[in-house]
């Protein structure tokens, strides 16, 4: 029974890390590191594709140590804009957060315009920021 229920998990664990993210679920991996990625390496955008979003190359953070992810096509979404995968460094630690899809997100900080709200001004939203109020405003 538990070599069944391994198999089964090996087999269906590739498949939910290939599954849509919700629109606006902006995935702060959970992982603090106190070395920043590197510089973005130069890739050349392809010329546009109907109907696609081209999200540029970044640097993941695999096994200890950063490696780069080339630039990919993401099929787009009618009134959503897509934010780009990204580190913020806060307070010493890096934070990376998923690329995802954020519906009439103006500021494209991955957070819809309803619930944006940065009052410290660290460019971190409120709602994932453990010190949002770190400039005392």
């Amino acid at each position: 029974m538990f070599k069944a229920s391994v198999l089964a998990l090996s087999l269906l664990a590739p498949l939910a890390a290939s599954l849509p993210l919700p629109a606006s679920a902006a995935v702060d991996i959970g992982v603090a590191i106190r070395i920043p990625p590197p510089a973005p390496r130069y890739e050349v955008a392809p010329p546009p594709r109907p109907g696609f979003v081209w999200v540029p190359g970044y640097w993941a953070w695999r096994g200890n140590q950063h490696v780069w992810i080339g630039g990919t096509w993401v099929a787009g979404r009618p009134g959503y804009v897509y934010n780009h995968p990204r580190w913020v460094e806060r307070n010493g630690q890096w934070y990376f957060t998923t690329g995802h899809w954020a519906r009439h997100d103006k500021d494209r900080d991955g957070v819809p315009n309803a619930r944006d709200s940065d009052r410290d001004g660290d460019g971190v939203p409120n709602w994932v920021d453990r010190h949002p109020n770190s400039n005392g405003r």
